[in-house]
């Protein structure tokens, strides 16, 4: 029987493929049993990079289900308790112009949110009532819900569409009304996201 060097590492390494191959034979026959099995989500980056650095620039917080050309795609664009001082009354989200994707009130929805984590997924715990008005160019939705949104808890704009047909960064501005005498929109922060 040879027991040379070479030999054994030609054999370590034909045992490690084989465990290898029941690790990966394993794992997809797991997911052929729970095909309802919780699947990674797209969240922003925990480094974000800009050319002009802005200190009146506030990042706000969104989950994006697809980041494919053409794809259907989930949006939960979040305003969290932090990012507002007082109740918001109307909720403007401009939209950059070479954002070519179709984007229809009825498959826009304002809701309470259940913030995810490492183990879980951020999702719609409550759909709050609103009326929705779209820019006829596309490049702003107006927001209106039927009572303030409150400082606490976090809510998102939800928005299903199918992506836009070429790739590129997209910045999307959230403004607020809040309720009172005076009615100006100010700023609250913008999402950053990208379609590969």
């Amino acid at each position: 029987m040879d027991f040379s060097p070479t030999t054994s590492a030609r054999r370590l390494a034909f045992a490690a493929g084989l465990i290898g191959c029941g690790v990966v034979a394993s794992a997809s026959v797991a997911e052929l049993l729970n095909p309802n099995a919780v699947q990674a989500q797209n969240t922003p980056s925990l480094m974000e990079f800009r050319w002009e650095s802005d200190k009146n620039y506030r990042k706000l917080y969104y989950v994006q289900t697809s980041t494919r050309q053409r794809e259907r795609s989930d949006y939960f664009f979040m305003i969290r308790p932090k990012d507002r001082k007082t109740a918001i009354l109307k909720l403007s989200i401009t939209i950059p112009d070479y954002f070519n994707a179709r984007i229809r009130p009825r498959k826009l929805k304002l809701c309470k949110m259940k913030k995810g984590g490492m183990l879980s997924r951020s999702r719609c715990e409550e759909v709050i009532p609103a009326v929705f008005e779209i820019s006829e160019n596309q490049s702003a939705i107006e927001v209106f819900p039927e009572t303030p949104i409150p400082t606490e808890d976090t809510y998102a704009v939800s928005m299903t569409i199918f992506n836009p047909s070429q790739s590129g960064m997209f910045q999307f501005n959230a403004l607020a009304q809040a309720p009172g005498d005076v009615p100006v929109a100010g700023y609250l922060g913008s999402w950053n996201f990208s379609i590969d």
